[in-house]
């Protein structure tokens, strides 16, 4: 048995393990063409949405004196909704690519997103299942638009977009729509689940405890008019400082 003092020895991997975890490891660049794949499908959706903006251009310079406002409204949220899915796109290149594959040395660049310096996979799932909810807000703010009365008696509403809508399927869209919701929240609430595991990690006495303390305890420091330096941090403090995450070590070892 190995005293708190000593570090714990391990017994060297032989070769063929060692490839095997090399080969699991590298098997993370199998996503890479996935992620280029979906760049490829960002540039469709730049295509759709300059013919769809084509099209409601088309439709009001035909007939500038009798616009429909409702098919006008209709149009710009279809803009809207493949913007959003480009979002989405982005989102999940950047963000999964980040995450799984490799790590992207964009640090100080001025257009690096906000939201990547502290992404992972929960943070990325929440994000998403927003993204999710915002298209199916879209989607169903089209839908309301389009069906009006719907169900009032002697209804003669103009249908704006030819498509056919009944009580029942607009029903299951509110439906889904709420599914969605509570699903972001679920994701939400496990994420904040997870953040405070390691406060009640201290509550505990865990080895995590020990680590917090230790950081949020005054460090050994030693007075530079002593030392007779200026610099930011001399050697003794440094060195002081690692004899004192060493013996923080020792601690978690003896536990």
């Amino acid at each position: 048995m190995t005293s708190p003092s000593q570090p714990r020895q391990f017994r060297p991997q032989n070769s063929g393990v060692s490839a095997i975890g090399y080969l699991i490891f590298f098997s993370r660049w199998l996503q890479a063409p996935l992620y280029v794949g979906l760049i490829l499908a960002q540039v469709i959706y730049v295509v759709v949405f300059m013919v769809e903006l084509f099209h409601l251009a088309e439709e009001v310079i035909a007939d500038p004196l009798h616009i429909e406002e409702a098919a006008i409204m209709l149009g710009v949220l279809g803009l809207i909704d493949v913007v959003m899915i480009a979002n989405l796109l982005i989102m999940v290149i950047i963000g999964g690519y980040e995450t799984f594959v490799s790590r992207i040395k964009i640090e100080g660049h001025p257009d690096q997103p906000e939201w990547l310096s502290h992404v992972n996979a929960n943070v990325l799932k929440v994000k998403l299942a927003m993204a999710i909810i915002g298209i199916s807000s879209i989607h169903l703010l089209k839908t309301f638009i389009e069906v009006g009365d719907l169900g009032a008696k002697n209804s003669e509403a103009d249908n704006v977009t030819d498509e056919v809508y009944t009580s029942d399927g607009v029903f299951w869209q509110v439906i889904i729509h709420s599914v969605f919701i509570l699903s972001a929240v679920a994701l939400a609430w496990i994420d904040k689940m997870s953040n405070g595991a390691p406060a009640r990690a201290i509550e505990s006495g865990s080895p995590v405890a020990l680590i917090r303390d230790a950081h949020d305890a005054p460090q050994p420091q030693l007075q530079r008019a002593e030392l007779g330096q200026a610099g930011p941090e001399s050697a003794a403090e440094i060195e002081a400082r690692a004899a004192h995450y060493e013996r923080l070590a020792r601690e978690l070892r003896a536990r």
